[in-house]
């Protein structure tokens, strides 16, 4: 029976998976707006590009500088394509004029230049961005606009392609919400921090006795230990974001994903054969120091100054901290009603918890070997 609802609990977590096949990607955007013309530049990866408009034409698995050079008259009609810009209600035709790559933390990049005129003075800018959302609805274009000593940032997402900026008076308020809002994204959509902070929730409403678990008898005091672990994971994914964006500590990329799965790893088989009962905020805030670089590489290469990052720092962080605690809200009611059935000890808490580990762990040797064998 146990052998059965794993496999069964297994086969539920790879269906849901399917909605993750991509994973949530970035591409940026510069601007800096003059008297008289804008400059611009698109930073896109050769992965979306690959998976959308194809740069291996001779499909041996890699694409070369020849085959990206001969990609770069369609890279360039894409990337205009889906990039339109209104400076005081005036439709400005951008022209492209470099192509470049560059590399990044999570692989390389095609780097469109590009310029337009046709205006004087700019005082309204409105945009749109739709680069990628057709086939990747998960991606998101992170702006940057600079005009005269003033810098703002913002986040296009397929549900946020249309943006108007008043320059003569852009609030800040709007940046932080902007920010926010991803911040709960990056918990919901970000499947292997789900999946970690689901793993630290199972037992949340169980005790352990010996080699078994047993029912809390009270849901406040469990209540709260949840809302403790959560807020010292906050803090430690608030740590190291801030540091990696400013650039005082950037670990590789795949490194971090690695850890960030060995992480899961762990939190899954601490609830099989538990090597921490107590404190579980402690082990929260450690692998949450480990989880803060997830994000921080994204602020990190946007190259934003120093100053131009503690809003969007702080509404990121507080959207993550919005969007763990309504997956409390959900989750913990629900678990202690459950707690003492076999369903919840014997199908949720153990089986769930060895799938989330054997996930975990194809993701972890994925990652280390940089081989993409799984579809998520």
């Amino acid at each position: 029976m146990r052998g059965l609802a794993l496999l069964t609990c297994l086969w539920l977590v790879l269906r849901a998976c399917d909605a993750f096949a991509h994973r949530p990607g970035e591409s940026y955007l510069n601007l800096r707006l003059d008297d008289d013309r804008v400059s611009g530049q698109l930073d896109l990866s050769l992965r979306d590009l690959e998976a959308t408009i194809g740069l291996d034409t001779d499909r041996d698995g890699a694409v070369t500088w020849a085959e990206l050079q001969s990609r770069e008259r369609a890279i360039g009609a894409y990337a205009l394509s889906r990039l339109k810009l209104r400076v005081n209600g005036i439709e400005l035709s951008c022209v492209i004029t470099n192509h470049q790559v560059a590399q990044f933390p999570d692989g390389i990049y095609a780097v469109v230049a590009f310029e337009a005129q046709g205006f004087r003075r700019p005082r309204e800018l409105d945009l749109e961005y739709r680069m990628f959302f057709d086939r990747l609805p998960l991606h998101r274009g992170l702006v940057n606009i600079a005009w005269g000593e003033r810098e703002l940032v913002s986040i296009a997402s397929p549900a946020n392609s249309r943006q108007h900026f008043d320059l003569a008076d852009a609030g800040l308020a709007r940046e932080f919400l902007d920010f926010g809002r991803e911040g709960v994204w990056h918990i919901w959509l970000g499947f292997d921090h789900v999946l970690f902070l689901v793993a630290l929730l199972l037992p949340s409403v169980l005790r352990r006795e010996g080699r078994a678990w047993r029912s809390v008898t009270e849901f406040k005091p469990a209540f709260w230990n949840v809302v403790r672990i959560v807020t010292a994971f906050t803090i430690a994914h608030s740590i190291t974001l801030t540091l990696a964006a400013l650039d005082v500590v950037r670990p590789p990329s795949r490194l971090v994903e690695s850890l960030i799965a060995a992480s899961v790893i762990l939190a899954a088989v601490n609830n099989l054969k538990p090597m921490v009962s107590e404190r579980a905020w402690l082990v929260a805030f450690g692998f949450g120091l480990v989880h803060g670089f997830g994000f921080a590489n994204v602020l990190g290469d946007f190259g934003l100054k120093s100053g131009a990052l503690l809003v969007p720092l702080s509404g990121f962080n507080l959207g993550v901290e919005a969007g763990q605690l309504a997956i409390v809200g959900l989750f913990v009611p629900v678990a202690f009603l459950l707690r003492g059935s076999w369903f919840y000890q014997g199908l949720v808490v153990r089986a769930g918890s060895a799938c989330v580990a054997v996930i975990a762990a194809l993701w972890l040797v994925q990652r280390i070997l940089d081989v993409p064998f799984m579809p998520f």
